[in-house]
């Protein structure tokens, strides 16, 4: 696979993710009931829904910036291994997306990490 493949690939993959940890985040800041609903059955708080939905909306904002991709996409796959410990231990349902968004954020922070200064 040729660089320039490579790099629109990336793009593609941090542009589609954006998309949907945007509209997840904004699900949850927006509180629909499916969304209020899920936090109630975590039962930590609301908040922690606000929490959550502003960390994905920042972080899909973040992941359209090459000087900011890598820590966005750090975050996000933190976020995301919550979202699959919840999955698994208390609501219930499959893991799948929020495996594959870990994977895929884990994928970008790698590729976008900073490189080393040679001097």
């Amino acid at each position: 696979m040729s660089d320039k493949a490579r790099r629109i690939g990336l793009w593609a993959l941090q542009i589609d993710a954006a998309g949907l940890f945007l509209v997840a985040g904004g699900s949850k800041l927006a509180g629909s009931a499916q969304m209020v609903q899920v936090y109630a059955t975590i039962g930590i708080g609301q908040w922690f829904r606000y929490l959550t939905g502003g960390l994905e909306v920042i972080g899909a904002a973040a992941l359209l910036f090459p000087a900011t991709a890598a820590l966005a996409a750090v975050m996000l796959a933190v976020v995301m291994v919550g979202a699959v410990l919840a999955h698994l231990f208390i609501i219930g349902g499959s893991p799948a997306i929020p495996v594959v968004l870990l994977l895929a954020m884990a994928t970008v922070a790698w590729v976008r990490r900073p490189k080393e200064i040679k001097s």
